[in-house]
Formats: structure tokens, sequence, C-alpha cells
């Protein structure tokens, strides 16, 4: 069933990452158009932005097709962890393209501020058009994180998912969404007063955001890079698991390490009978390895060591 689960999840991480990366080509398209139109920096903040989303949408498509590759002599553990090694390649794009463009394009704005004199009315319905179709993309990420997310919180979700794509394309959405809203602000006051400051504020807000945005996801994403342990309810099921025989009275110690977002190690030295002789010993560590297994279907990898349990253990 869990295993279900999991591909469920991942094939849902694929189909909200190919509709963002759909919705942002399209946008990014008009919202350009809109730029040269109208010279609103707020616009062409816009426009970067929806080109960085676009390209991370990519980089998200490739780590996870790269990911799926064979474990060689080189990589005998695999090669899952790309996924996360993409991920962190969104978040400095994201920085770099994103809020540091933003930020630089707002001081040059304020600096020399100049209203939009003309096509008034372009930015404001590509905005909205914009606001529509970044709605429907970020529902379609909302709809597919639901169904692996469980009673955890949003904050929660994004904090311990193990696979990186939808939280990812959850903040780069719910932060395009705001930044649209920012744009629109700044486009419309810039309209009713004449004064570009508003404009070039607007693109300062957008900035600041992404670039938010983009040291959160670095920061979550660095520690899937270090390695993080299976979940406390994971680790659970697997002690469980182990000691459900006789034959495997206690766990002596054990450590678990995600190698991927659907592929989990998992090693412990576990305590067997003195009474047993090594064919019973390996037996039963056979049995717990394909308890554990049918507890924790990612437990891709088990190296399980028999040891004598001591007293103070």
């Amino acid at each position: 069933m869990q295993t279900g689960v999991h591909r469920m999840s991942a094939e849902g991480s694929t189909r909200a990452v190919i509709t963002a990366l759909g919705a942002n080509l399209g946008i990014a398209t008009t919202k350009f158009v809109a730029f040269l139109l109208t010279g609103s920096s707020s616009m062409l903040a816009e426009s970067i932005h929806s080109v960085a989303d676009s390209s991370n949408q990519a980089l998200l498509l490739i780590g996870g097709k790269r990911a799926r590759r064979d474990a060689t002599e080189e990589h005998p553990f695999g090669y899952g962890r790309e996924r996360y090694i993409y991920a962190f390649i969104v978040a400095i794009v994201l920085f770099s393209l994103g809020g540091l463009f933003a930020l630089y394009e707002a001081w040059h704005k304020i600096r020399d501020p100049h209203g939009i004199t003309a096509w008034h009315w372009v930015p404001i319905v590509v905005l909205l058009v914009a606001i529509v179709l970044e709605s429907v993309a970020l529902r379609t990420a909302v709809r597919e994180s639901n169904r692996s997310r469980g009673r955890a919180s949003w904050v929660q979700f994004v904090r311990r998912s193990k696979s990186p794509e939808l939280p990812v394309i959850l903040l780069e959405d719910a932060g395009a969404l705001i930044g649209l809203v920012f744009a629109l602000a700044g486009v419309g006051l810039t309209l009713i007063t004449g004064n570009g400051v508003w404009d070039g504020l607007g693109t300062a807000a957008i900035g600041v955001l992404l670039t938010a945005i983009a040291i959160v996801l670095a920061a979550e994403v660095k520690s899937l890079l270090i390695g993080e342990s299976a979940s406390a309810e994971q680790v659970r099921l697997i002690r469980e698991a182990i000691v459900a025989s006789r034959d495997v009275p206690a766990v002596i110690h054990m450590r678990t390490m995600h190698l991927g977002p659907e592929e989990l190690l998992v090693a412990a030295k576990v305590a067997v009978d003195l009474r047993d002789d090594a064919r019973e010993v390996a037996q039963a560590i056979n049995d717990a390895e394909e308890r554990i297994r049918r507890a924790v279907p990612i437990a891709r990898l088990i190296y399980l060591e028999p040891d004598v349990l001591r007293t103070e253990e």
C-alpha cells in the first residue's frame, strides 16, 4: 500500500511541475510583451520571475529523470540524491535570477522614476490573467500535496517532505501569486498617481519576496543533501518489525538515512540469542529484513549486524 502511495506522490509531483511549467511559459511571454509596451519595471521583474520559475521547473524534471538511473559501481547507492542537487540549484536560480535582479531593477526605477505613458490597460490585464493562471497552477500543487501531506501543517510539510519537487512548486507558485499582487499594486498606484516610484516599490517587494523564498528553499534542501533520517513513524515501524520475532529480542542501536525521496538506508545492530548457531542467526537476520521491507517499503538497503545484548545496553 505504501509503495502505491509513493508512486502516486512521484506522479503527482511530476504533474504539478508540468502544470506550473506550462503556466509560467505562457505568463512569461505575456509579461515581457507588456513590459515592452509600457516600460514598467514591475512587469520586467515579473517577466524575469516567470522565466526563472520556468527554468526551475525544467531543472526539477531533469533532476527527477536523472535520479531514476540504476546504481553503478562508482555510485553503488544510486542517484536518488540528484533530485536534491537540482532542487538546490533551483534555489540559487530563484535567488540570483529572480530576487537579486528584481532588487536591482527596483533600485534603478526608484532612482529614475517615470510613469506609464502608453498602453495603460495592458499591464493590468496581463497581471489579472497571470493571477488566474498562477491560481490554477497553485491549486494543482495544493491538490497533489494534500495526497501525501496527511495531517501535517503546510509549514511541517515543506520542512519534513523528503520529495523536493512539491515543496519547491508550492513555494514558487505561492510566491508568484503574491508577487503578482505586489506588481498589480505597484502598477495600479503608478497609473493612478503618475509617479513611477510606486512601480519601483512594487518591484522591490517582489525582489524581497523571491529572496526570502530562495533562502528558505536553500536551507531545507541543504538538510536533505546532508542526509536526513526516516520519519519518527517510520523509525517506530522499523523497530517494531525487527523485534516482532523472538529470534531478535532487541535493537541495540539503529541509524537511518534517505538516499532519495523513495529510498531509505537502514543500518542497525540487533541482539540475537547466544544459543543460536550461525545458520539460525543468519535466518533471523533475513526474516527481520523481510519484515522491515513489508513495514516500510522504501527501506531498500538494509544492513543488520547481530550482536550480544549487554546489560548496560
